[in-house]
């Protein structure tokens, strides 16, 4: 790193410059231009594909409910459309949720690229990583969403229909809508404890403030577990709640490693 910025000082000061040249208003506003256009195409390229191959994207995505038609079989999965546009909603979600599970490394990518000329010396160090650990986390919550939340919401809903003696009628559009808001609700929801450790890492938040307010996180992860589960079950809520606790205490646990290394260095 030293070898790209022979001139800088010391670990907090900015590169500042891109390609060498020190750069405007207007010229980070071309680079924002850029890095925008690059982020447009690469979704337009994915969501291309996966219309393309729309019959096995939609499989895909079936998987769930097929998991609990497996446990139920008298369970009618059925997937209908009510009304004439409904089709168009299926595949719009469809290509969203691909396009931006498929993009979003190359999306960070982008935007670290964007970002960097801006960074510290010390900023830089954690660039990479924080992009990996960004990706992993949102896969993560994704997947999480995916096999295990999305199941247990259906399961819940089946079951309740079952003891009320109500016939369900599965919709394309509306599963497609809660399969969507499940799995990049959870993979945006996990990207929480990165922030934090970041906070601590910029020193913008200190690990006894964390552990001060440890009560009060609890009680903002089940608000946000109520925001993101359709159903109001407080098992549900618990399965999305407990994750996000694990994941907080993680984060302090890294933070305040973060931190005793800062200081012996």
């Amino acid at each position: 790193m030293s070898d790209q910025y022979p001139d800088l000082p010391n670990d907090e000061s900015p590169p500042a410059v891109a390609g060498g040249k020190p750069m405007g208003f207007l010229g980070h506003l071309e680079e924002l231009r850029v890095t925008l256009i690059k982020c447009a195409v690469v979704f337009a390229i994915f969501v291309t594909i996966i219309a393309y191959n729309l019959d096995s994207a939609a499989h895909l995505l079936n998987l769930p409910l097929e998991q609990i038609q497996a446990e139920y079989p008298k369970m009618k999965t059925d997937l209908v459309t009510s009304t004439p546009m409904g089709v168009f909603t299926v595949i719009i979600n469809i290509c969203i949720m691909g396009g931006v599970l498929l993009s979003l490394p190359f999306w960070l990518f982008f935007v670290g690229q964007f970002v960097a000329p801006a960074l510290t010396r010390r900023e830089l160090k954690v660039i990479v990583p924080t992009g990996l650990a960004a990706n992993l986390l949102f896969i993560g919550g994704a997947s999480f969403g995916y096999f295990l939340l999305t199941p247990s919401t259906i399961r819940v809903s089946f079951e309740l229909n079952e003891l009320l003696g109500y016939t369900i009628m599965w919709t394309a559009d509306k599963y497609y809508s809660l399969l969507l808001w499940m799995t990049l609700g959870m993979g945006a929801a996990f990207e929480f404890p990165l922030l934090i450790v970041l906070a601590v890492y910029m020193g913008l938040l200190e690990v006894s403030t964390l552990r001060k307010y440890r009560r009060h996180a609890i009680v903002v992860v089940f608000v946000i577990a109520a925001i993101i589960t359709p159903t109001p079950d407080p098992m549900t809520q618990c399965l999305v709640a407990v994750p996000l606790i694990v994941l907080y205490e993680l984060s302090i646990w890294v933070s305040a490693f973060i931190g005793r290394r800062n200081q012996a260095a």
